[in-house]
């Protein structure tokens, strides 16, 4: 599995496993226990995990999200020593270590948690995807697929 097989549903929280496509959206597959199954259709906003940018204020002006988890899992592997409930400066401590060159002004402190938790549910679910190598220049996602996370 990659990411590119892994999606968010906005207002839903988890990730989602992409199963296939529909002729109104898709259908994926969460990872719980229950694997409950949903179809995403076309008004709902499904974000695959691949297309995810974090912005920052180098050059390229974003780092691709594989990039930042891979990075999460060589600093601290399984314990990140944050939480979701950490406060707003620990988080964004957190973050400048990972990634110090990220943009304070468009990366906000609900989009670092975002990110734990992705983080948190990968490591269980497939922790093999943190460990690949990072994301080269030219497999960067493009503009449409940067997002505030």
């Amino acid at each position: 599995m990659e990411l590119k097989d892994i999606a968010s549903v906005s207002g839903k929280g988890g990730l989602y496993k992409i199963l296939k496509p529909t002729r109104t959206g898709v259908i994926l597959e969460a990872f719980d226990e229950k694997k409950t199954k949903i179809v995403a259709n076309i008004n709902s906003r499904v974000s695959v995990l691949n297309e995810i940018s974090i912005y920052t204020t180098t050059e390229e002006g974003s780092e691709p999200l594989q990039n930042v988890l891979t990075k999460m899992h060589e600093e601290f592997s399984d314990d990140l020593g944050v939480s979701r409930s950490s406060s707003p400066e620990e988080l964004k401590s957190f973050f400048k270590f990972i990634l110090p060159e990220y943009d304070t002004d468009r990366v906000y402190v609900s989009d670092i948690k975002k990110v734990i938790n992705w983080y948190n549910q990968l490591l269980i679910h497939v922790p093999e995807l943190l460990q690949k190598k990072t994301v080269s220049s030219e497999d960067k996602p493009s503009e449409e697929g940067e997002v505030k996370s």
